[in-house]
């Protein structure tokens, strides 16, 4: 957590709207860039710690590997945000992409990636979706990149091909797969953890001592995170960030304030 400069950092999310090529798309490249620069001018100075770039509007998603030209414009939308801020920011590319994440954030300076399958096999909605740690640790190496990895433990939208023990899964996401923090979430995008699946997994990590922060990946808000933060490291945030609690509305830097403060101090 020393890139966030903060003991619970607070990741704010960025959701692009459609990107071209995505049934959504408007038309207008230009738009995109404009809301991706309100959003996260209005994230850092509500006082978030780092922001995440999604491709939340691309659905439905490819399951692995996006198009050449998803990549080229979110590597264009991730420099210009680099230009506009002066906090930490990462990359998800959806569904699964994270060689394609890897490769932006190194090329644009991002310092982290999200990983929604990084080892085992998750059922999804775009089907059966393998882990790729092994290319996706061999990539980093490549490019000499200093991106931490944030890797998912039974990823939102999803659901698993097996039950095993938690403690094996996340020692394997750890030590075999190298991830750098490991971010539990709800069921879906903005659904609440469970906190008994939270405790789970920090006591799962302090078991096996592993040296890798859990972070809450949803459903973080102003009247949750004091008791999800006495108990998780740090959370990414996104839809209780957004005007009305809608996931696609702007930013709403009020709301931001409002749960930066909530937080365990």
């Amino acid at each position: 957590m020393d890139i966030f400069g903060s003991e619970t950092p607070i990741i704010g999310m960025v959701h692009l709207p459609p990107l071209p090529g995505a049934p959504g798309f408007d038309g207008d490249r230009g738009a995109t860039r404009d809301r991706l620069h309100r959003d996260a001018s209005a994230l850092e100075s509500g006082g978030v710690d780092g922001i995440m770039l999604e491709n939340f509007g691309d659905a439905p998603f490819y399951p692995d590997r996006v198009p050449r030209h998803v990549v080229a414009d979110v590597a264009a939308l991730a420099e210009s945000l680099r230009e506009r801020v002066s906090i930490p920011f990462g990359v998800n590319v959806l569904r699964n992409d994270a060689r394609s994440a890897l490769g932006v954030a190194a090329a644009t300076g991002g310092a982290f990636v999200r990983v929604n399958v990084h080892t085992g096999a998750r059922l999804t909605d775009q089907g059966l979706i393998e882990g790729t740690a092994h290319e996706t640790l061999r990539l980093r190496e490549r490019l000499d990149a200093d991106v931490a990895i944030l890797a998912d433990i039974d990823v939102k939208h999803s659901a698993p091909v097996a039950e095993r023990p938690l403690g094996e899964v996340v020692s394997e996401l750890v030590e075999r797969g190298g991830a750098d923090a490991v971010v539990v979430s709800g069921t879906g995008t903005g659904e609440a953890v469970e906190t008994d699946a939270l405790d789970a997994v920090v006591e799962a990590r302090d078991a096996r001592g592993l040296d890798a922060p859990v972070l809450v990946g949803s459903g973080v808000t102003p009247g949750t995170a004091p008791e999800l933060l006495s108990v998780a490291d740090g959370a990414i945030v996104g839809t209780a960030l957004k005007r009305g609690g809608e996931t696609t509305n702007p930013v709403d830097e009020a709301a931001v304030e409002r749960l930066v403060d909530a937080r365990p101090h």
